[in-house]
């Protein structure tokens, strides 16, 4: 039998082969004992069973998500490539978006793809998603140089882009 013993939600990180480390906002927390790394290479594959994987479209994670011992899937890459990192997973994860009211402070400038409206950046997603979940954390956000703008739009009730906290935003949704 597994018990859970740590509040933390352990986090999966599959990283695309062409993602640049020196724009990456996950380097930071490489040696982490709650954060697992793996490069996405050719014949690499991982069972993303009972993982939620964070993606759009999918139904908005939820505090109920974090029921039991959760485990949190990222892929991570530009958007034109992070799509494409699916074709490493077997399994059945489950699947899982943020509130479309959490808004990037990362400042995005791609003059040949377009990025979703609701898209953030790694970090970002992250520290929203295991908040959610009950895992509050912002040494997460140590080293992103946009932390202080997002921490204050997450928090702040009254800023336009988080009109309700984290878990009234879970909740509404639900």
């Amino acid at each position: 039998m597994f018990y859970c013993l740590m509040p933390r939600v352990t986090t999966v990180v599959i990283r695309h082969p062409k993602e640049r480390l020196s724009k990456c906002s996950l380097v930071p927390l490489h040696g982490r004992s709650d954060m697992i790394f793996y490069k996405a290479t050719k014949g690499f594959r991982f069972d993303a069973t009972s993982y939620i994987l964070l993606t759009l479209g999918a139904p908005v994670l939820s505090a109920a998500d974090g029921k039991g011992c959760p485990r949190l899937l990222l892929l991570d890459g530009t958007w034109r490539y992070a799509g494409q990192l699916e074709k490493y997973l077997d399994g059945d994860p489950i699947r899982r978006s943020l509130p479309k009211n959490i808004c990037t402070t990362y400042p995005r400038a791609s003059k040949l793809f377009e990025d979703p409206e609701t898209g953030l950046a790694s970090v970002e997603a992250l520290y929203a998603a295991r908040r959610i979940l009950g895992d509050d954390d912002p040494t997460l956000l140590e080293g992103y140089r946009w932390k202080d703008e997002f921490l204050k739009n997450f928090n702040d009730p009254a800023e336009t882009r988080f009109n309700k906290s984290a878990s009234a935003i879970t909740e509404s949704y639900s």
